[in-house]
């Protein structure tokens, strides 16, 4: 075969391949690519959507993290909703999984009452959240207060805001306990017999059969909530309105954060600057400080996640 013939099928070979993947590069291009670039091109200039954009240097980013007052506590927020929230999800995702699996009887009521509050509107289940936890007129107070104990002001009070969107995060695990039931029922069963053979306790049996079998799921439950959590919009800011008695007329604005920024996010912040304050290029700055934060805490975890393979083989 000679060389001329040998370039044309590598190059034929290389055209078709190129014709095959064009869906995947177009999509990336036009939704990943090219708004990453716009963002990182935004970033150093100051524009507000009606003039053309003026360059501004490092002026933008300068104006975030020293002059900005709701970037950190929107970052402690977020980081604070990743760690906990995330947590609080997967662990009774994980564990009501594991007790719906051990019912014998009424397995599927037990499925379907815990999955169905994951189907609620996420704007509607957060009113009715609030509502619920009305420091002076809602029934969970009311009930508290009668059993002698504390009642708090939850979304009203800056120190309970973030445990109370935390209970409404664990109220709709439906999705999770559904994913995790499916793992523990393809946990072979030989395994725990034979770890019950050799007098492995409840405990051990979950550490050294259960987990380890379970544990691309676990994976992938906690990288889609780190994912979720760094784009947690609508919850908090229905909430912080609703608790602060602002239900949002025309031309009302709105500063997200009630109480005390104790509800802000940087999703919320990027709206609030973008599209409020009309400061793109600060917008723009806190997208790529989110962008960037997703893509560490997901090599983190992916890392994490190689190291406990590689220690199990």
């Amino acid at each position: 075969m000679s060389t001329h013939t040998l370039r044309s099928k590598r190059r034929r070979s290389a055209l078709r391949t190129a014709a095959f993947m064009s869906p995947w590069l177009i999509g990336f291009t036009v939704f990943f690519a090219y708004p990453l670039i716009s963002t990182v091109y935004f970033s150093f200039m100051k524009y507000d959507g009606f003039n053309s954009p003026v360059w501004n240097g490092l002026g933008n980013w300068s104006y975030v993290f020293s002059d900005y007052p709701m970037f950190w506590p929107s970052l402690r927020n977020t980081l604070w909703l990743v760690v906990i929230m995330v947590t609080c999800r997967v662990v009774f995702g994980l564990g009501i999984g594991m007790l719906i699996t051990k019912i014998k009887t009424g397995t599927g009521i037990f499925r379907t009452l815990f999955y169905l509050p994951y189907l609620a509107p996420p704007v509607a289940a957060t009113l009715a959240f609030v509502f619920l936890l009305n420091p002076g007129t809602g029934p969970v107070n009311t009930i508290l207060g009668e059993l002698g104990l504390p009642t708090p002001g939850w979304f009203n009070d800056p120190g309970w805001s973030k445990p109370a969107l935390t209970l409404l995060a664990v109220w709709g695990i439906g999705d999770l306990m559904v994913i995790f039931m499916a793992a523990l029922l393809d946990v072979p069963k030989e395994q725990y017999e034979a770890a019950e053979l050799d007098g492995a306790s409840a405990w051990h049996r979950f550490r050294y059969v259960t987990l380890p079998n379970i544990s691309p799921i676990v994976m992938f439950a906690v990288v889609t909530g780190v994912i979720s959590a760094m784009q947690y919009y609508s919850q908090p800011l229905v909430a912080g309105k609703v608790a602060s008695g602002v239900i949002g007329g025309s031309g009302q604005q709105f500063e997200p954060g009630y109480p005390d920024k104790s509800t802000l996010t940087l999703p919320q912040l990027v709206y609030n600057l973008g599209f409020q304050r009309f400061d793109y290029g600060a917008a723009c700055v806190v997208a790529l400080v989110l962008f960037a934060l997703a893509m560490a805490f997901t090599a983190l975890l992916m890392r994490r996640r190689g190291g406990l393979i590689g220690s199990g083989d």
